[in-house]
Parts: structure tokens; C-alpha cells; sequence
């Protein structure tokens, strides 16, 4: 579906107008499957319209905010795309948090209701007896008659009015280096980003395209990437619980459902390569796969692409940009490896010094982002929205990059990562791009540690390939071998995995408490 045939009331208002052009143009072709349950997307459309308007015996109006507390599974986009529908904020949660975080997030988003599952039931119980405060209880698959039951939550088709700037999304940032931040994003932001691959050559039709999902909805990444951009298209999802990650068991549905799209962290793509049986699928129906959250070992990417056909591809975004910003897929040259890619087509961009001058191409620096996916602001957190974004309406990101003459980028590192060893900015990526270059090296992380003579020194942290074995000095001698001494790491630390969020990326705060601990 090209951008030029999208009606001009899709344009504005109302995001999940959108969706119901993709219907208009492919009602009758397949949506989601889970688990050998299919959906059209006619069918996803009415469920979620019906959705919609069962909301008004809850009393969740336009402008309430609805939490989904889900696992991967249909019901998670029948109820955000009726949330959207029905004017209602959707807030995702983490279906792996427990009651001290599901707390912050009730109370930060001042919820009306939550969208849940039985199996989860027990800890939104926990979670509201020490609350003074009651929700409307949502629950998939649940017969307790003290809750509302999904499948009875449905009433006359609904679609309500809705302006740009209403806030159609509130997920939160995720605690990589402390607590999370609710991100308003609007039905502006959603669409923008949506409609952001609905123009240029696509290598596969629009309901050719079958997305796998095994990362985990509530984050920007599985929700807006893998899951409503190849809906938006005509495409069709397939769901799978991140909770239930089997790297066979991913490999045979590729195979055996010719997927065309997966996007994986980093563990996903090392455990498929290190299963004894990886060679004994064929894959070669993947036309894009990527990868995101750490940087992947080179050895693996390798092995992966040469199974597989086809390249890995990065790109780059944050929860308050909406996902992408930057992305090898698209851009003028197509991928080059150690980038980020191009900007996509609709991001304005510059890197600039500590002083907000900005840099010439090969300087690194603070890279800033302007664009119609980039958020309102943060919830409730005015002082945090107005130190977020310069005079002329940039957003900070707080990530260290540098751009190349053909104007692709490369993420140096986390601005609030740089190690400053005797006087010299260490990057901890240079170094972990170094480690996973390495045959023995999976995955790894850097961080500074105190040092009285150098103030800090870097220290890496390295899960190794089970079957490949290396010595520190093994290490430390190759990255000596590789770039300038005062950058190498001067403690390693095998570790058998890397403390993570649910969506793959490592918390470096949580190696430093350790450290210090």
C-alpha cells in the first residue's frame, strides 16, 4: 500500500485510521497467527472496533490510559488498536514486572484500567491490595467473575475523534540506567512512523511480508517495528511469547511459515548459531533480518548471514523517537557495517559538541534528532522535557556519534558511558566491538571502573562461546594487538550472561553496582 493511496482522512486525527485503509486494501488476507490460530485482518479490524466500543460500560473514556499487561498474544493488538480507537492512551507494561514496578507505572499513569492475563491476575492483585485505588480488570482467558473477561468486552464498532497531538501511546523507557520515564508519544508521532515504510521499494509485497515476533510487544521495537508497520503494509504477524524462547523452535517456524522479516537481540541470534542443529534449517526465506539492543559478535553475524543468505541490518532509534531513526535498510548505499545507516527520510539530525556547536564529518559528538515520530514530552516531568531538547527543538539522546562523508553514522557510545582514563575519552563500544570480533567472545559489556592513578580504567565483562576456550591474557593480548594500549581493558570478568531489560539491552548500571558492591 504506497502513501499516495492512503485517504486524506488517514492523514490526521485519529491514528487507527490507518488500519482501516490497510483493510480497505487487504481485508481478506491473513493478519496474525498464533499458534495456528489466523486472523484476517478484517477480522483483527472488527475485533478491535468492537473492542472499542465496549469500553463506555467500564467508563474508560477518550483521553483515559489503559495499561496492557500482556505477553505476546492477539489480544495484545486487538486491545491497543481498540485502545487507539476508542481515544484511550495505551501505557505497555513489562509482563515480567512485579509489584513495585507495576506500582510506579499505575500510579505515574494515574491508569484507569488494565488489560492483563490470567496468568498474570496474581500480581495486579498483589500490586492494588496495597493501593488505594481500583482499576478495571481486563483478563484473557480468565472464568473469575471479579474481573471483565476480553472476549466479553465488546460492544457497536467504534472509532472515536481524535486530534494530532492527543497522546495515543505512553510506554516507558527501559531502565537501563535507572527509572523509567513515561514517553508520550501522539496519534502525530504513531502515524508518522507508520507511514514511514509505506513509501520507496519494497523487496517483498506488501501481503507477502510475514513478520516473525518472539521479541517482546511492549517494547518499541516488537510493537511498532515487527508488529504495526507489517500490519499497516497488509502483512502478517506472527506471535510468539518472549517468555518461551527457543532458538530451534524459532529456526523451524522460519522455515516451515517461509517468514520473510525477523528482528532479534543479540542472545537470539548466538543462541541460533551455537544450536547443534543450526545448519539444518533453511532460512533463505529471510529478506530482512536485524538485530538490535548489543553489538553482535561479528564471528556469529557471519556465520548467521552465510546459513541464512541474507544480511544482518542495524539501525537506530530510542522509545522517545518512536523507534527509528537511522537505518542501514533504505539508506542511499545500503548497509554498511559498524553504522547506524542514513536517516530515514523524515528525521533531521546533527552532531554537536559540549558547547551545542556542531560537528564536522569524523568529529564525534552528542547526536540530536528532530522529527514528527520524536515525542511530546516526558509524563509529568517538565523539567525533564525541557533539558531533553535544545531551543530549536532537537531532541538530546545522549548518545556519542559521528558521521562519514556519505553522511551514515556510527554510534560512538552512551554519552553517559565514556570513560575518561588519565585524561583520555575511552568508549566502551570501541572496545566491545573489539571482544566480539574475537572467536570465543558471544557478547560482552565495558564499563569504567575507579582507578587512583588513571581515575578510571576499563573493565570488560565477557560471556564466552561454550565452545571455544580463551585465557584474560588471551584477551587483554588481543586487543592490545588492535587498538591504542590506554583503551584496552585492564580487568576481565567472564560471566555467564549479561544483566539485561526484557528487551535485550544490557544495564551497565546494574555491572557498576556490582563492581562496587
Amino acid at each position: 500500500m504506497e502513501l499516495a493511496s492512503v485517504a486524506d482522512d488517514a492523514r490526521s486525527g485519529n491514528v487507527a485510521r490507518l488500519y482501516d485503509e490497510t483493510v480497505r486494501h487487504h481485508g481478506t488476507s491473513p493478519a496474525v497467527e498464533y499458534h495456528g490460530r489466523t486472523l484476517t485482518h478484517a477480522e483483527l479490524q472488527t475485533e478491535s472496533a468492537r473492542f472499542a466500543g465496549g469500553f463506555d460500560e467500564l467508563g474508560l473514556e477518550p483521553g483515559s490510559t489503559l495499561l496492557v499487561y500482556l505477553p505476546n498474544c492477539p489480544a495484545y493488538l486487538i486491545g491497543a488498536l481498540g485502545a487507539f480507537r476508542a481515544g484511550v492512551i495505551v501505557s505497555p507494561v513489562n509482563p515480567q514486572y512485579r509489584t513495585r514496578e507495576l506500582t510506579h507505572q499505575i500510579e505515574d499513569t494515574d491508569a484507569d484500567g488494565v488489560l492483563t492475563h490470567a496468568a498474570l491476575l496474581e500480581h495486579i492483585d498483589a500490586t492494588l491490595s496495597t493501593m488505594d485505588r481500583e482499576l478495571e480488570v481486563i483478563a484473557v482467558a480468565s472464568s473469575r467473575d471479579d474481573v471483565h473477561q476480553f472476549e466479553s468486552v465488546r460492544a457497536s464498532e467504534r472509532l472515536v475523534e481524535r486530534d494530532d497531538e492527543d497522546v495515543a501511546l505512553l510506554p516507558y523507557t527501559s531502565g537501563t540506567t535507572g527509572q523509567p520515564k513515561g514517553v508520550q508519544l501522539t496519534h502525530a508521532n504513531v502515524r508518522a512512523q507508520l507511514t514511514a515504510t509505506l513509501t520507496g521499494r519494497q523487496s517483498v509485497d506488501d501481503e507477502a511480508v510475514r513478520s516473525l515476533i518472539w521479541l517482546p510487544m511492549y517494547h518499541i521495537t516488537g510493537f511498532t517495528h515487527s508488529a504495526l508497520q507489517p500490519l499497516i503494509r497488509g502483512g502478517a504477524v506472527y506471535l510468539r511469547s518472549a517468555a518461551n524462547w527457543d532458538a530451534s523452535s524459532c529456526m523451524e517456524l522460519i522455515e516451515a511459515e517461509s517468514i520473510t522479516h525477523f528482528v532479534g537481540v543479540t542472545a537470539m541470534y548466538v543462541d541460533m548459531v551455537t544450536a547443534a542443529d543450526f545448519e539444518s534449517y533453511d532460512l533463505t526465506c529471510l529478506e530482512m533480518a536485524a538485530e538490535g539492543g548489543a553489538k553482535l559478535s561479528g564471528a556469529i553475524q557471519e556465520e548467521f548471514e552465510t546459513t541464512a543468505g541474507v544480511d544482518i541490518g542495524e539501525g537506530y532509534g530510542l522509545t522517545e523517537t518512536h523507534g527509528a531513526t537511522h537505518s542501514q535498510r533504505g539508506s542511499t548505499m545500503g548497509l554498511k557495517p559498524g553504522t547506524v545507516g542514513q536517516p530515514t527520510r523524515m528525521t533531521d539530525c546533527k552532531i554537536v559538541d559540549e558547547a551545542g556547536e556542531e560537528l564536522p564529518v569524523g568529529e564525534p559528538g552528542e547526536l540530536l534528532v528532530r522529527g514528527p515520530q520524536v515525542m511530546a514530552g516526558y509524563h509529568n516531568l517538565p523539567e525533564a522535557t525541557e533539558a531533553a531538547f535544545t531551543e530549536d527543538g532537537y531532541f538530546r539522546t545522549g548518545d556519542i556519534a559521528q558521521r562519514d562523508e556519505t553522511n551514515y553514522y556510527e554510534i560512538v557510545d552512551r554519552k553517559k558511558h565514556v570513560i575518561v582514563s588519565a585524561g583520555y575519552n575511552v568508549y566502551p563500544s570501541e572496545i566491545e566491538a573489539v571482544l566480539t570480533e574475537h572467536e570465543a567472545v558471544a557478547e560482552c559489556a565495558v564499563i569504567g571502573v575507579p582507578d587512583e592513578r588513571r581515575n578510571e580504567i576499563p573493565k570488560a565483562y565477557v560471556v564466552c562461546r561454550p565452545d571455544v576456550a580463551v585465557t584474560t591474557d588471551q584477551l587483554k593480548t588481543y586487543v592490545l594487538d588492535t587498538i591504542a594500549p590506554y583503551k584496552h581493558p585492564r580487568e576481565i570478568e567472564f560471566v555467564e550472561e549479561l544483566p539485561r531489560t526484557a528487551s535485550g539491552k544490557v544495564q551497565k548500571y546494574k555491572l557498576e553496582v556490582e563492581n562496587d558492591s
